[in-house]
């Protein structure tokens, strides 16, 4: 039986994903400086309101969760990020997928095991992989149930757990709970705490060094404003929680992100980010390498 909550997990941050420089106009990225004011930014954004929804599994109908696809092509070969949407109440019949997939939870609660574990719910924030060939349930509750989905490569099929195999890979949850969150001044090398503005970073996956892909959580504190710097590769990011704004260059008002809402750029540029509110505002990212808070 799958450990459906991860009591022991373990959160490394390099380095690299603090700016070593002061809140100027200038950032670090993998060691290097970097003018801001010489960067033209490139972005993409689309907000949960204009995501475009379809059924997950076209076999099963209405009975499937709704899938809304942020980035790439699920019915393709490459990398996807989507939004799954399931009813309230809805429990899969035990089954596989031919790629494996990390899942984050959005609103709702979640639940994600072999067929005969009993149900341990994952929350808002709460993180979980599923292994490609291993049967498993997927079950959710709420009016609103969301999550974020991620495979590396397509197509994702849904397929009968008489096709199930062992890929060697094993499953993880981490309920939001247990995710350990550092910011600058757990980092001892680090001499200025005010460099990332009180925000805070949890690692997920992966490995943040030059051109390694990795996920991490990144939290953004109550009146927040600042800049992330990405690396010159592809940049993925979803709202998980609360509600930011995005200011783009071109406009004086800034673009409401609410949960599900997504931007991402794929050369190196720079995101323009605050948080108005009194609450936090939590931010999924996929990345190659390191990315800097300005």
């Amino acid at each position: 039986m799958k450990n459906s909550i991860f009591k022991g997990f373990t959160v490394i941050i390099a380095v690299l994903l603090f700016s070593c420089n002061m809140p100027t106009e200038k950032g670090t990225t993998e060691g290097s400086t970097v003018d801001i004011n010489a960067i033209v930014p490139t972005y993409k954004i689309i907000q949960a309101s204009e995501v475009e929804w379809t059924h997950l599994n076209p076999k099963r109908g209405d009975l499937a969760p709704k899938a809304g696809t942020l980035w790439g092509d699920r019915k393709g070969t490459d990398p996807t990020g989507f939004l799954l949407k399931p009813s309230d109440g809805f429990e899969s019949p035990p089954h596989i997928h031919n790629v494996s997939y990390h899942g984050i939870v959005i609103s709702g609660i979640f639940h994600n095991d072999d067929p005969t574990a009993t149900n341990m719910w994952l929350p808002q924030g709460s993180f979980w992989t599923q292994p490609k060939g291993e049967v498993h349930i997927t079950a959710a509750e709420g009016s609103n149930a969301l999550a974020y989905i991620e495979i590396e490569e397509g197509p994702y099929l849904v397929l009968p757990e008489e096709d199930h195999f062992d890929s060697g890979e094993r499953p993880v949850n981490v309920d939001h709970s247990n995710v350990v969150w550092l910011d600058a001044k757990d980092l001892t090398w680090y001499e200025n705490s005010d460099v990332t503005k009180g925000a805070k970073m949890a690692f997920l996956w992966g490995k943040p060094r030059a051109e390694e892909l990795n996920g991490t959580f990144l939290k953004l504190p109550p009146k927040f404003s600042g800049k992330i710097l990405t690396q010159d590769s592809p940049f993925r990011a979803v709202v998980i929680k609360g509600e930011a704004q995005y200011h783009e260059p071109s406009k004086e008002q800034p673009v409401r992100l609410l949960e599900g809402s997504f931007f991402s750029s794929e050369k190196q540029s720079y995101h323009t980010i605050s948080n108005y509110s009194d609450d936090e505002v939590l931010i999924y990212i996929r990345s190659f390498g390191a990315y800097s808070i300005l």
